[in-house]
């Protein structure tokens, strides 16, 4: 294992969040800032309690924080490694003494610094408004690592098959945002009519939300045990489809 390469490629890859850190850190905790004060101050207080003991703020805040660790950590990988491909950076890279692994754990870990440092500071945001407390702090460390895991992975995926800007910006556009916004961010799924509620229960995002929201108000709707099992199925599955497609060279290797 090359630990000082592996560190200071993950070195090189945190530096690319300080130097645009109005885009990466900045906005997203605006976004949640704005989400926090239309749907937990002025539509929450309409609402009151979807769910019996917790409030409408306390109920949106999980998820705008899952929404967040995804979105993050996801963007992070996916335009790191576009980027790089664009500008023929990523033949460096391949000369330098690192194992495909060695990248991947790269990538990744920046992916789920990014996911965390953004999700701590929607975290502290919301402190402002609400006694947001963490039932189970095992449990929350789990799901938002994980995810940001499963996100970072997803995003090198796209990485390698984006051929332009705009294809970059397609899974954030038209999967990651409808799926988390159906997977119960803002709703419970008893909210739902009866023959709906199908869609949600097969929706993925549903679990990592809902496995978040329990982790911090104690409350659940779905299958924790299920949710826990599809998690590791996701982070085993794209880790090793990651690994084949670094080793075969895709788009990476003349």
């Amino acid at each position: 294992m090359n630990w000082i390469g592996l560190q200071t490629f993950i070195t090189q890859e945190l530096l690319r969040i300080k130097r645009v850190w109005v885009q990466t850190l900045i906005a997203p905790w605006i976004s949640a800032l704005l989400y926090i004060l239309i749907f937990g101050q002025v539509v929450g207080r309409r609402i009151g309690m979807i769910v019996p003991g917790v409030s409408y703020i306390d109920f949106v805040v999980p998820g705008l924080l899952m929404l967040n660790v995804m979105q993050s950590a996801f963007g992070h990988t996916s335009s790191s490694l576009y980027f790089q491909r664009f500008v023929r950076h990523i033949e460096e890279l391949l000369t330098a003494p690192l194992s495909y692994m060695e990248m991947i754990a790269g990538y990744v870990t920046s992916g789920i610094t990014r996911g965390v440092i953004v999700a701590a500071g929607v975290y502290t945001i919301a402190l402002f408004f609400t006694i947001t407390s963490v039932s189970h702090l095992f449990l929350f460390i789990f799901y938002a690592v994980s995810v940001a895991l499963i996100f970072s992975l997803l995003g090198l995926l796209v990485g390698l098959w984006a051929e332009s800007f705009e294809q970059l910006m397609i899974p954030q556009t038209f999967l990651i945002m409808p799926l988390t916004f159906l997977g119960g961010l803002f709703n419970s799924i008893h909210m739902l009519p009866e023959k709906f509620q199908w869609f949600v229960r097969i929706n993925p995002f549903f679990y990592f939300v809902d496995g978040l929201r329990y982790s911090m108000v104690g409350v659940s709707e779905s299958n924790r045990n299920f949710g826990i099992f599809l998690i590791l199925a996701l982070v085993i599955g794209l880790s090793t489809w990651v690994w084949i497609l670094f080793k075969r060279g895709y788009k990476i290797r003349a």
